[in-house]
């Protein structure tokens, strides 16, 4: 397999699966962890790399290494010409996953999908059908959709992330580095600042529209993230993946491991008291958009690359925790009404958000 952003924590984690199971690793990409690189390439022998910063390729231990200066999409031109059929597993942070998810699927690689705006911001462009999700809620509806009666309503859980008990008034003045102590996942900077936005979980709603093709999405607060997802069923039945919070089990089976016995299983008898709880509207503005986003897909595009701007403007200090769902209101407010009729567009509209943003 091919695994883009190698050196995060969804590519360690595939990593540690290949070792363990016997998967050729054919290539490994990231944006900038040479050291880390450096060690899986001396560990799996992969026949081509990549690394983003241009700066860096003389610090990688390989022959053969490509840059942003060769780019993403000549990079996986290469991989196709080496070797055909592989899995690949795109794990990159941020927009910048799109062109190379865009592209796998145009080239013929099988796409398991861990990059988040791929489908939020690209995925009417996407064979959606074709693509394994790798997130545990995704994971989780897909697992529990197999031969499933017809649906009445898919429902998602957030933890409500690291703000779940302060006060609106508390958000005003919450740094950073508060944001960044997530209850239950060890995940990085921008997807743990997005879990306590709650934008995660409206991207995470957009992306499970394209995925299995229902509006009738909702999610809830399961404050231990044990309970992944959960489906409602026209019969009036209802069902519920339960796992541990550890990624290795969605990885493995967006890699065809599902046979294998990958984690331990949840001791019902040990759980903790579980409780699903309505997410607060007022507290949580980001997620009040859900209902205008699965009408509108298209604004997925908006609202990432204006939180994404912001996210980073927060974590560099530049703003405020609330300015990140005050800046994407101005952006659905000035951008709203743009019409994406091709992968072209998204990346323009993409470039005229974040430059708005930038001037906030």
């Amino acid at each position: 397999m091919i695994i883009l952003g190698s050196t995060g924590s969804i590519g360690k984690n595939a990593c540690l699966l290949a070792g363990e199971h016997g998967i050729k690793i054919n290539a490994l990409a990231c944006y900038k962890n040479y050291k880390e690189l450096n060690e899986q390439i001396a560990k799996f022998n992969p026949k081509l790399v990549y690394i983003k910063d241009e700066n860096l390729k003389k610090y990688i231990n390989h022959k053969h290494v490509f840059t942003q200066i060769d780019g993403m999409v000549e990079f996986l031109k290469a991989c196709k010409s080496e070797f055909e059929g592989d899995l690949l597993i795109n794990s990159l942070v941020g927009f910048d996953g799109l062109e190379p998810s865009y592209h796998a699927q145009k080239l013929g690689f099988k796409l398991a999908l861990a990059n988040k705006e791929s489908l939020v911001a690209g995925g009417k462009f996407l064979d959606t059908e074709a693509i394994n999700p790798i997130d545990s809620e995704h994971f989780g509806l897909k697992f529990l959709l197999k031969s499933s009666p017809k649906i009445k309503k898919l429902i998602i859980t957030a933890s409500g992330g690291a703000f779940y008990n302060l006060s609106q008034k508390e958000l005003k003045t919450a740094t950073p580095q508060m944001a960044l102590k997530h209850p239950n996942w060890d995940m990085g900077a921008k997807i743990t600042i997005d879990s306590a936005t709650m934008a995660n979980k409206l991207f995470e709603v957009l992306e499970a529209y394209y995925l299995y093709s229902t509006k009738s999405i909702d999610a809830c607060i399961e404050r231990t993230s044990s309970i992944h997802a959960l489906i409602d069923f026209v019969d009036g039945s209802s069902t519920a993946h339960l796992s541990k919070t550890d990624m290795k089990l969605a990885i493995a089976h967006a890699i065809g491991l599902g046979e294998k016995e990958i984690l331990e299983n949840v001791n019902l008898l040990e759980l903790k008291s579980i409780k699903f709880r309505p997410i607060n509207l007022n507290k949580y503005r980001i997620f009040a958009l859900k209902d205008e986003v699965l009408k509108n897909p298209d604004l997925g595009v908006i609202i990432n690359a204006a939180n994404d701007e912001t996210v980073y403007k927060f974590l560099e200090g530049k703003a405020g925790f609330l300015d990140i769902s005050e800046n994407i209101f101005k952006a659905l407010d000035k951008f709203g009404s743009s019409s994406i009729k091709s992968i072209e567009d998204v990346f323009e509209i993409n470039q005229k958000v974040r430059e708005f943003c930038k001037g906030i």
